[in-house]
Parts: structure tokens; C-alpha cells; sequence
């Protein structure tokens, strides 16, 4: 069959050339079976999904605005370059020529199925010649982008694409999808060489130097004919058993992760759910894969092994035995195993080997959230870890440093175990009285915190904000004695009776003051008053009255409150990000601002705002005693003498957490860096700008 002419109805070209009438009958067979096979498959996925418990979040409402986010999100591929730019360039390439060969197959279905049936074809002239190049010039960039992950995957051999999850699934994953793109471009060829070179076909222009390099190698029209029935049926075979695999195998995650987007929690970290009131000792947590709701459920499988927590994760990074993505995939593999009637039953979580996941596992997360953020598909770690450490907990499985902390808690309302009258002796050497929050009205309620109460490091912190706030005339007040712990990291390590217990107490003790807002020195008290207190009956205010004392200054700076004009501090300084104000909560500028102001020469690290390295502290990190290659705190602080565009001329490490600044005093001492830098508040670099590093000192 040769194209002669040249004419509108002309320029086209036969979908089954050389197929027979039994081979198109059989072809639609075997489409019809591939349906039928993927319909039942995702029916089934989602089957498992209704057998999973409530979720405590609304995760469906408002779903117009969810999905029209999703699919913002997905569509722009905006996670996928985070932290990776080729892994963003590969992505963008394989998802966007993957739909579009997936939508132009549409196409020709519709053309062929109904549009000849009931009328004519559409599939003519300009809109066949536009669409023969846009599937050209799309297909390439999906071969382009899966020849890419095959480079990085094999020949660079990333390792983060590695791990015990790793398996058959993934190569032919990779490599089907490599055998379609290639494929179709194979078969094109032997159709424009077995046509004679149609003149029209050249806006299939890699179709058309496909076939040039097959007659260049000898190849004629006759025998190109001969090939491409072969070369079709191969293509088709591969397309319909991909299609049929796809609900059952890694492909899913194109279903999955879409939907787990769709569900995601705008608050997922920041808050946790709570335990039912009705919840007997041996309900809370995960005891059995009865306990994953759905969205557990959901989650485990939209993991795409992409490895992007771990290379994220800190715990991972200095040593300790976690990977992110090893506990979200062992807890699929398990359910998966259970269902299947491959596995015995065994518990979630326990000490020793005799679990799905170890107890050692879940302590050393530092619920930093560094590994949600880097997951491109909004997989929610940080709630699946909590809910494991509730289960430790409430078997009495806990680390015995955390324990001692949590009792301390429990008796004295602080994790130093100090007498309650103790909180407020910071104030007693400041030359002047720190306003009683308790005995008059106050715009500000300051919650101080327990490290800068208690620290005698942090106490300096504290003193020198309380200095600052002196000087700009603010109206505010502590709660002195009545304050206790706040409880964001007893609530991460799996305390949640005790976590309740501090919120109705801490409540109450706010509530009973006359104030406007509330504004906390440790980001962890700002997160939890800000996104978890106001979940609770006892609390009645909202999100909108907090602030974190960053935010406070900052705005007190703007409006000349704070004269810091004309300061000229002449150091040069790095800013560390705290995970719960930066990567929690999206507080970047405040203190940037306020470290200009001072005067000093600001120079970031590599990994800042959104990607910072978590201090070590979190999670309940900062009470345990673990075994590490190298502490977050020595790496960050490296880092930061190394890694800023100013080198070792770094003087100064600015800090806005006081659970940061214990770290990071720590890692100075282990890490040999006491000669090297100083590790400062943000509050004592403002108290020195405006002229009170004397009084601070004194104090």
C-alpha cells in the first residue's frame, strides 16, 4: 500500500495496516479483557481502602477546591523539583508524554470506535498532521525522561533509588515503560518505510528518522511491511498487559498518589489526631493492621520508592536505625502479606526483633517533618509514627530517658523535674519587673517556655527578649509559676494523656488573664498553641492569636518601635531555620528581617527555609541518649563553617528555639567547633543592637 495523493481526506493513514479482520477482533478482545482486568483492580485497591478505620480529618470536604489543588499541584510536577532538579526535569518529561500518548490514544479510540461508526472520521488533514506531531514531540520527551531515570538508576546508581524495597516491580517498571516508547517509535518507522515515505509524514519526524536509519541499514519497503506486523502486535501486547498490571504493581501509584493528594491534610504534622475517649489501654495506637484507616492505607500505597525521604530524613543521615520510607513500605508489605494469608499475625511495634517495625525505629524519629515535605506525593509519615509510638507508650515500651522526662512532666509540669516556684527565677536579676500576666490586662500573654525558665543557657534568651520587649514599650505579661510544659513533644513521643492534661491546664491558666494574643519563645509552643490547642474544648482561642516572638519583634521593628535604624552589628552570621517554625509553620522572613536589621552580614547555608537540617532535638530527641555516627547538631554547624558562600568566615550561628540553642551549644563541644563559631539567640543579637548586651549580661 503506497500514499499517492496528497488531498485533505488523503492525509491519514490506516490504524491496522496489515492487521487482519481476526486480528482486529482479537486485538479488541484482548482490550476488552485489559479493562476488565484494571476496572477490577482498582475496585479491589479501593475495596481495601473501606475496610480501614475512620480518619479523624475531614479529608473530603470541600472537594471541588481539593481537587482543582491536586491537580495543580500534580500537573506542574512543583514537588517533583524540590530539592532535585533533574529528578523534576525526568519526572516532567515521563508525566507529561505519558499523557499526552495516553490522550491521543484516546483519541484515535473515539475516532475509530465512534466517530467512523456514526459519521466520519476526524482523524484528517491538519488536525491528523497536528496530531501526528504533537505525539511525536511528546513521545520523545517521554523516552528522553525514562531514559534519564534508567541512567540515574543504573548507571549512576542513586542511592536513594536503592533500599530493602527494591525489587523485580522496578525494573519492570522502568523498563516496560522504556519498550512502549521505543516501541512505538520502532513501529512507526516500519510504517512510513513500508508506505514509501508518504511527503506528509514528515511531521512525524522521529517516526521518519527512524525509518531512514532502518533503510539505511538495508532495510526495504517489502521488508518493512513484513516486519511491522510482528513489531504492532508486540506494542500492543506490552500496552494491554501494562494496562492490565497497573492496579496491581508500582504503576498504581499513578492512581494512588493523585488521590493521595486529592486527601492530603493541609495540617498534617502540625497537628495529630487524638485518641478516642472511649479507648481502652489496649486500643490506642496500632496493635493490628485493623487499626490503619483508610488513609493509612492510601498512603502506604502511593509510596513510589523514590527515596526522597530518606535522603531527607536527619535520623537517617546521622546513623540511627530509620528510614522513612522502609516503615511506610514494611507496614504495606505486612498488610499485603496478611491479606494474602502469607504471614502470621505480629505486633505493628515492640522492642526486639519480634515486630513489624522496632521500637529503636520509631525513637529516633525527630518529628522534624523533613520527610513529608519531601515527599512529591503528600504521604503523612509524621501520623503513622505517632500512632506507633502511642503503642509503645501505652505498653510501657518507651525509652527510659523519655520516661524520666514524661514523669517529670507529670509531677512537676516541666521535663527538668524543678520545683514548680523555680520557673520564674530568670526574672528576679533583671533590673527591672517582668509584668504578672495573672494580675493585670495584657495585649501579650508571653508563654516562656521550659528551656528558657529552667536552661541557665536559655535563660539568657529569655532575659534578653524580656529586655527587648522593655524597650519597645510592649504590653504583655507572664504566668509565672502557673505555667507548665507545653506538651507539642510529649504528644510526638506518644504521651497523649499527659498531652491532654497540659492543654486543659495550660488552658485554663491563659484563659483565666485578660489579653488579645499570645506570643511563645520555642517554636514547639508556638506550633502546638497555634494548630493543635484550639482542636480542644478547653482552649477558646484560635490559630489567629498566636505568634512566635520572631513575628512580634519583627512587626515592632517595621513601625519603629524597636530603633534599630542606623544598628551596625559587624558580624557575619548564619540563620538557622527551627523545623517547627520554618518547615511547620512557614515563618522565614521574621527573622531574617530582624538579623538585617541588627546590621550583621546574613549568609545562608545550602539547605534553608523549607529543607533546613533538623537540630537533633525533636521528637523527644533531645532527652534520649542514642547512638550516632555524626549528631545533626556537628553537621549542621560544619555546614555552616563550609557550606555558606562565606565560608569559615561564619562567626556566629543565629538560633530563634531555645531547643535548638541546647543542641547546638552540645554539638559545639562534641563536634570541636568551640574555637570556631558561637552559637547565639536571636534575642541576644537584638538585645546587643539596640544597646543592651550590658544589661542582659549583667542580669
Amino acid at each position: 500500500m503506497t500514499y499517492v495523493a496528497q488531498a485533505s481526506d488523503a492525509v491519514t493513514r490506516e490504524t491496522f495496516w496489515t492487521i487482519s479482520d481476526v486480528g482486529k477482533v482479537a486485538f479488541y478482545y484482548l482490550a476488552a479483557v485489559a479493562i476488565l482486568v484494571f476496572l477490577y483492580g482498582v475496585y479491589d485497591r479501593f475495596a481495601r481502602y473501606a475496610r480501614g478505620t475512620d480518619d479523624p480529618f475531614e479529608r473530603l470536604d470541600d472537594l471541588p477546591r481539593r481537587v482543582v489543588s491536586a491537580t495543580t499541584t500534580v500537573f506542574s510536577n512543583r514537588k517533583q523539583f524540590d530539592r532535585d532538579l533533574y529528578g523534576g526535569v525526568m519526572h516532567a518529561f515521563i508525566f507529561w508524554g505519558f499523557l499526552t500518548l495516553l490522550i491521543g490514544t484516546t483519541i484515535l479510540g473515539i475516532d475509530m470506535d465512534i466517530a467512523r461508526t456514526v459519521g466520519e472520521s476526524f482523524w484528517t488533514g491538519d488536525f491528523y498532521l497536528a496530531y501526528s506531531l504533537t505525539m511525536d514531540a511528546m513521545g520523545l520527551l517521554f523516552v528522553v525522561g525514562i531514559g534519564m531515570a534508567i541512567y540515574r538508576r543504573y548507571w549512576v546508581r542513586n542511592e536513594r533509588l536503592w533500599g530493602k524495597h527494591t525489587g523485580v516491580e522496578d525494573d519492570l517498571f522502568v523498563w516496560s515503560l522504556f519498550v512502549l516508547g521505543v516501541g512505538g517509535y520502532v513501529t512507526e518507522g516500519l510504517r512510513i518505510l513500508g508506505t514509501g515515505f508518504p511527503e506528509f509524514e514528515t511531521v512525524s519526524f522521529v517516526g521518519w528518522f527512524v525509518a531512514l536509519v532502518l533503510q539505511g541499514a538495508g532495510l526495504d519497503a517489502a521488508g518493512a511491511e513484513a516486519l511491522y506486523w510482528w513489531s504492532w502486535w508486540s506494542h500492543a501486547i506490552i500496552a494491554l498487559v501494562f494496562v492490565a498490571a497497573v492496579p496491581y504493581a508500582k504503576p498504581f501509584h499513578m492512581i494512588s498518589s493523585y488521590a493521595n493528594v486529592v486527601t492530603s491534610d493541609d495540617q498534617a504534622g502540625k497537628r495529630l489526631p487524638g485518641v478516642p475517649a472511649d479507648a481502652s489501654p489496649e486500643e490506642i495506637g496500632y496493635t493490628d493492621v485493623d487499626d490503619f484507616s483508610w488513609k493509612d492505607r492510601l498512603d502506604q500505597d502511593a509510596c513510589t520508592k523514590c527515596g526522597r525521604c530518606s535522603s531527607a530524613c536527619p535520623a537517617k543521615a546521622s546513623g540511627r536505625p530509620l528510614d522513612p520510607r522502609d516503615v511506610i513500605l514494611d507496614l504495606k508489605s505486612y498488610r499485603e502479606s496478611l491479606d494474602a494469608g502469607e504471614t502470621e499475625e505480629q505486633p505493628i511495634v515492640a522492642d526486639g526483633g519480634t515486630s513489624v517495625i522496632n521500637s529503636e525505629t520509631m525513637e529516633s524519629c525527630m518529628a522534624c517533618m523533613a520527610c513529608m515535605d519531601a515527599c512529591p506525593v503528600d504521604i503523612e509519615h509524621l501520623k503513622q509514627f505517632t500512632e506507633m509510638n502511642r503503642r509503645l507508650t501505652e505498653s510501657g515500651q518507651m525509652d527510659a530517658n523519655v520516661q524520666d522526662a514524661m514523669m517529670n512532666v507529670f509531677q512537676n509540669g516541666n521535663t527538668f523535674g524543678d520545683p514548680e516556684r523555680k520557673r520564674p527565677e530568670w526574672t528576679e536579676d533583671l533590673d527591672f519587673e517582668v509584668p504578672d500576666a495573672r494580675e493585670e490586662p495584657v495585649e501579650y500573654v508571653w508563654y516562656v517556655g521550659d528551656y528558657p525558665s529552667y536552661d541557665e543557657r536559655n535563660r539568657r534568651i529569655a532575659r534578653a527578649l524580656a529586655t527587648v520587649f522593655e524597650r519597645a514599650g510592649v504590653d504583655y505579661g507572664i504566668l509565672y509559676e502557673d505555667e507548665q510544659t507545653d506538651g507539642n513533644d510529649v504528644r510526638r513521643v506518644g504521651e497523649e494523656g499527659l498531652y491532654e492534661m497540659l492543654v486543659e491546664d495550660n488552658a485554663a491558666a491563659i484563659q483565666d488573664c485578660e489579653f488579645e494574643k499570645i506570643v511563645c519563645t520555642d517554636p514547639h509552643s508556638y506550633n502546638t498553641f497555634m494548630n493543635e490547642y484550639p482542636e480542644f474544648d478547653a482552649c477558646e482561642w484560635t490559630a489567629d492569636d498566636v505568634f512566635h516572638y520572631t513575628q512580634v519583634v519583627d512587626e515592632l521593628a517595621e513601625r519603629g518601635a524597636l530603633d534599630l535604624d542606623g544598628t551596625e552589628l559587624n558580624y557575619t552570621v548564619t540563620y538557622h531555620d527551627p523545623c517547627h517554625l520554618g518547615r511547620y509553620n512557614d515563618v522565614f522572613e521574621a527573622p531574617r528581617d530582624l538579623v538585617r536589621a541588627t546590621g550583621a552580614d546574613l549568609y545562608e547555608m545550602p539547605r534553608n527555609r523549607s529543607d533546613s537540617f533538623c537540630c537533633g532535638g525533636g521528637g523527644g530527641g533531645l532527652w534520649m541518649e542514642v547512638e550516632e555516627e555524626t549528631k545533626p547538631s556537628e553537621e549542621r554547624l560544619r555546614e555552616a563553617l563550609e557550606d555558606t558562600d562565606a565560608g569559615d568566615a561564619v562567626e556566629k550561628f543565629v538560633v530563634a528555639c531555645p531547643m535548638c540553642a541546647t543542641m547546638y551549644e552540645d554539638g559545639r563541644k562534641t563536634g570541636g567547633f568551640e574555637d570556631d563559631i558561637e552559637v547565639v539567640g536571636l534575642t541576644e543579637l537584638l538585645a546587643e543592637a539596640i544597646g543592651e548586651e550590658e544589661r542582659v549580661a549583667a542580669a
